[in-house]
């Protein structure tokens, strides 16, 4: 993997911001299943998410200093959503399959190729 390295590092931490993120609006919306939409807006996992969102915006942005958006982006969404499938399977008790399991070791030999090819600076 080449580039620089800590925009490797910003880019996980992007990653795993958004997982975060993304964790907190479910949180929110099993917490207002019943309740009108005003309920999810206002409720505070919904505001974590959001502030997870916006510095995940500052992570990536930060990554791309020395990564081409060609290659940041790819990994950002399949390690984002790898992180996810299992932390919800964790924290949420949804399933993963053996075909979700195959496809995210299929994601991560992807993320694998996909970043073997940033040329260097």
């Amino acid at each position: 993997m080449k580039g620089n390295l800590v925009s490797w590092v910003f880019l996980v931490l992007a990653s795993i911001n958004s997982t975060l993120g993304n964790l907190l609006l479910k949180k929110s919306q099993l917490d207002t299943v019943e309740g009108p939409v005003w309920q999810v807006l206002f409720s505070p996992w919904f505001f974590a998410g959001l502030i997870c969102y916006g510095v995940n915006v500052v992570l990536f942005v930060l990554a791309l200093r020395s990564l081409p958006v060609s290659v940041a982006y790819p990994v950002l969404a399949a390690t984002g959503f790898a992180f996810l499938a299992v932390a919800a399977n964790f924290l949420f008790s949804e399933h993963l399959g053996v075909l979700q399991i195959a496809g995210l070791v299929m994601i991560v030999c992807g993320i694998l190729l996909v970043a073997q090819g940033v040329p260097q600076r």
